[in-house]
């Protein structure tokens, strides 16, 4: 018998892989998603496979799974600014009652439970890399609280939910991750950078760049998810690249590889934007076997090459 894998957010970007992924590994993917910000473009060339179930749906509300389960992946959450600040409550609500439906699912089906979580559960942190043993330097009422703190409520009614009920329960700390299937208008670095390249616009820089971030390209993420959903840890892994880059640096890489004559623009910081993000993976290379695969140029090669079939003066 095939594994059953519940995905929430299946159609979102990270989710929609690794949908791919599962079920490229023999298992029987079913993708739920009320398409708030995922969309049916990233899962259309699965639809109509044997082992593949779409089903529309609000997590938020009760959710009914017919026969057994193995796993449910709770991916479901707007991830980028942008979406966010758009859907504060819907974010917030997701991160709550969304997981707590979630998690009702996999105990009723006797399922190992996955949530997605990520490395804003850090906040702007004081420390780095950001190892998980860090409990972050977050605002709980700033414009980034809805996200962040719906993350960290996620988290914890998770490991309630181990300690309470025996259930096997497993916490990935994504850092930041691209690859084909981001939206061109979510908001996140490159995605912008790219999108202005292509168009030969300016390249909006926030801050004066010197903020790093480190990318994860997303088929080295949806391995990390794959070796952690089948790993015996509870406690949260983060999985990331750790190759650390200013935002700046990172905009004339993409102006490289894109042969754009871009200006690079600077504008005022958003509150809270993080000053630092790293991931110390010592965790996931010790236990899960996992390291990241992809460099950053690869990864935004394929990345660029995505943006560029979607019709861009290029």
């Amino acid at each position: 018998m095939k594994k059953r894998v519940l995905i929430t957010g299946g159609a979102g970007f990270i989710g929609s892989h690794l949908c791919d992924y599962l079920l490229g590994e023999g298992y029987h993917v079913i993708c739920a998603d009320n398409l708030i910000t995922g969309t049916m473009k990233n899962i259309e060339h699965l639809r109509g496979k044997k082992d593949f179930k779409f089903k529309r749906h609000d997590v938020t509300e009760y959710i009914r799974v017919k026969g057994g389960l193995d796993y449910v992946l709770h991916f479901a959450s707007p991830a980028s600014p942008v979406d966010y600040l758009k859907y504060p409550i819907q974010t917030l609500k997701v991160g709550s009652l969304g997981t707590h439906n979630a998690l009702g699912v996999a105990k009723e089906k006797k399922a190992i439970f996955l949530l997605a979580s990520t490395s804003e559960v850090y906040g702007d942190p004081l420390v780095n890399p950001q190892p998980e043993s860090y409990w972050g330097h977050v605002n709980p009422v700033g414009p980034r609280g809805c996200y962040d703190e719906a993350k960290r409520f996620a988290e914890s009614i998770t490991m309630a939910y181990h300690r309470a009920h025996k259930m096997d329960t497993k916490i990935v700390r994504i850092f930041n991750t691209h690859g084909p299937r981001m939206r061109e208008d979510d908001g996140r670095v490159i995605p912008n950078f790219i999108t202005q390249a292509l168009k030969g616009a300016s390249m909006t820089i926030y801050g004066d760049g010197s903020q790093t971030r480190s990318f994860c390209y997303v088929s080295d993420m949806v391995e990390g998810i794959h070796r952690l959903m089948n790993s015996k840890i509870n406690d949260p892994v983060n999985i990331g690249n750790p190759a650390e880059r200013a935002i700046l640096e990172i905009a004339k890489i993409i102006k490289g590889l894109t042969g754009a004559e871009s200006k690079v623009i600077f504008k005022t910081l958003p509150v809270d934007d993080p000053r630092v993000r790293c991931p110390d993976i010592s965790k996931a290379k010790k236990f899960l076997k996992w390291t990241p695969k992809v460099g950053l140029e690869e990864g935004l090669k394929a990345t660029i090459s995505y943006f560029r079939a979607k019709n861009y003066n290029a």
